[in-house]
């Protein structure tokens, strides 16, 4: 409930408040293209042209592209940007890190594994039930762990993945211990097996496109707004009547039930699961493709997806050890030279080409002016 008891409207207008420049000011960088225009009715223009382009071609990629391999590494791009897109917005609208997403994805994995393979149930209710399942987890986990900031919060939902992934080993009775689970049936869609890597391409792109369209979506949203007024200031936000609270937690379950249903993609796919594919190396993986991508905006979570798929494949042709190694570089790398993500790399490189020289003309033309202020505050 917000605060002061205002209602709904009260809130979206403090949202509105909050993330508004102030007067004089030049504000942030979405502040000044708000008032460009890119932030207006050209940029909803081109962001739905940009994911209509996107969304054609990924669709459609089976058409022009037969190779089988090739299929399951858009496959797995799909799948890793489920978990990515959720991160994204936890960590670059709410400002909330997580190191326990990886948890959220093995329960989704084992949750619709061991309900089509020991009780029966067919894939997709098992897939909703499992996400289900991880929301309710996120809703037990997040409502005492979203009270901690910074390397509190990362610390706590790291101990929460190493938890998750303790169970999944020591329940050997329900979960098969280190030996996993197998005989997981594939996806069935109108009596067509998903077997096909073509047809399970469609499908697995269909939902990640969907979930990427809710994430464009949501900063034009009351929610959205206010995601990014807290994350701006959460003392601001909460005295202009924010339920800063409700809104973390809402964000984080929503990640979470990302993660589920990319989890129940990949046991649905691979048709085995075990417990080491959901420990700390994911998580870390996954943050670190989110932030290389970049926090700015969602369309960083496809460039980091993307580097998380295809980094490895390239580097497991020389050396697979060197993946971490090659991910923390490039975190660094990102972090002083592009801190918007790779995703912000093309208005990096249009903004240098507008930066004028530096000339000694324009140190001596600066030089009397200096003077001048200097004259005048003395």
């Amino acid at each position: 409930m917000p605060r002061f008891g205002q209602g709904e409207g009260a809130e979206s207008a403090a949202a509105d408040a909050a993330v508004k420049p102030s007067e004089g000011g030049r504000g942030s960088d979405r502040d000044r293209g708000d008032r460009c225009g890119r932030g207006g009715a050209w940029g909803w223009a081109s962001g739905n042209l940009a994911f209509l382009l996107f969304s054609l071609v990924a669709l459609t990629m089976p058409l022009y592209l037969t190779n089988s391999y090739y299929l399951s590494i858009l496959a797995f791009f799909a799948i890793r940007l489920m978990p990515t897109i959720g991160l994204n917005l936890l960590l670059g609208q709410a400002g909330q890190i997580s190191l326990g997403h990886a948890a959220f994805i093995g329960l989704g994995a084992y949750g619709s594994a061991l309900l089509t393979t020991r009780w029966g149930l067919d894939p997709w209710p098992a897939m909703f039930l499992a996400a289900l399942l991880s929301a309710l987890v996120a809703v037990v986990i997040g409502v005492p762990a979203l009270r901690l900031k910074g390397h509190y919060l990362a610390m706590a939902t790291l101990g929460f993945g190493e938890i998750v992934l303790i169970l999944l080993i020591q329940l050997k009775g329900l979960t098969g211990g280190t030996d996993g689970v197998v005989g997981i049936p594939p996806l069935e869609l109108g009596g067509w097996s998903l077997t096909d890597p073509r047809l399970f391409h469609v499908v697995v792109w269909s939902a990640a496109l969907i979930m990427l369209r809710m994430a464009l979506n949501l900063p034009r949203t009351r929610t959205g707004r206010a995601l990014i007024a807290l994350h701006r200031t959460e003392i601001a936000a909460s005295s202009l009547g924010i339920d800063v609270a409700f809104h973390k937690l809402q964000v984080f379950v929503v990640s979470a039930v990302f993660a589920s249903i990319a989890g129940s993609f990949l046991a649905h796919y691979v048709m085995f699961i075990s417990p080491e594919g959901f420990g700390v190396t994911l998580s870390v993986l996954l943050v670190a493709g989110a932030v290389i991508g970049g926090l700015a905006g969602v369309w960083g979570a496809v460039w980091g997806a993307g580097l998380m798929v295809l980094l490895p494949e390239v580097l497991a042709r020389y050396n697979e050890d060197y993946t971490l190694l090659a991910f923390g570089l490039l975190v660094i790398v990102v972090m002083i030279f592009l801190p918007e993500g790779l995703a912000g790399a093309p208005a990096k490189l249009r903004a240098l080409r507008r930066t004028p020289p530096y000339t000694v003309a324009s140190r001596t033309q600066a030089e009397p002016v200096e003077e001048r202020g200097s004259e005048c505050r003395s």
